[in-house]
């Protein structure tokens, strides 16, 4: 029997930002490496705060790069339902970074949580700038042992390329790991790149874009695990 599934892509689409091509090529060669057809989806982030029904019809959901995005709290509500409802979600980049506000703010009941890219003053950043830019770097990645994570790629060394310019803020990682939404990537100064929930079927934010290095003979094993989940 032929497989389908709809991806709902929670961002901003600009044709001319080479993270969104590539998600949209990494979603079509781990969809051909699995034998399946995907009906990708891309969701204006405005429409979403008020209306989920594209994001509740998705088998899938992945939060791309490209933010800020025109409505934080938009990609939030699609994020939540994801995380509440056990639909396989990916979060890269800008995905990654608000996958961590939806959390703060609706499971460890920081209701002010923010995002420094929306507002840099906030008394409650969980996203801050990046001392060093990470755009354009392909940097090493430590995975744990026994994550789902690294039981995807098969090992616990990785080296993934990055597109932004901030990331998890340093002091509140033990809070979100403590708090379940485990880091089981770090880089060489032990500080956030991968973080997911354990039980959910499917919840993973990558600061990296791992679409970028996926390839038609060698589909990107998130993005490849992403669909294998939601089948």
């Amino acid at each position: 029997m032929h497989r389908s599934l709809r991806v709902a892509v929670i961002g901003d689409r600009d044709p001319a930002f080479p993270p969104h091509l590539a998600t949209d090529d990494a979603l079509r060669h781990a969809a051909a490496h699995l034998g399946i057809t995907v009906d990708v989806r891309w969701l204006a982030t405005e429409p979403l705060e008020s209306d989920l029904a594209e994001v509740q019809a998705a088998d899938v959901l992945w939060c791309a790069p490209g933010s800020p995005y025109r409505s934080l709290s938009g990609a939030l509500a699609a994020l939540r339902h994801g995380r509440e409802h056990g639909v396989p979600t990916l979060g890269t980049c800008g995905g990654c970074q608000h996958m961590v506000i939806e959390y703060a703010r609706h499971v460890l009941g920081y209701e002010d949580a923010q995002h420094a890219e929306y507002d840099p003053y906030a008394s409650t950043l969980f996203v801050s700038e990046l001392t060093c830019s990470l755009a354009g770097r392909t940097m090493p990645v430590t995975l744990a042992a026994g994550s789902r994570v690294a039981a995807l790629y098969g090992r616990t060394e990785v080296e993934e390329e990055y597109y932004c310019n901030f990331g998890l803020a340093p002091g509140r990682q033990a809070v979100l790991h403590d708090g379940g939404f485990l880091v089981t990537g770090v880089d060489g100064d032990g500080e956030a790149r991968v973080l997911e929930i354990p039980g959910h079927p499917y919840y993973v934010a990558t600061l990296f874009v791992p679409q970028a290095r996926s390839r038609p003979e060698e589909p990107h094993p998130l993005v490849a695990g992403l669909l294998r989940a939601a089948l």
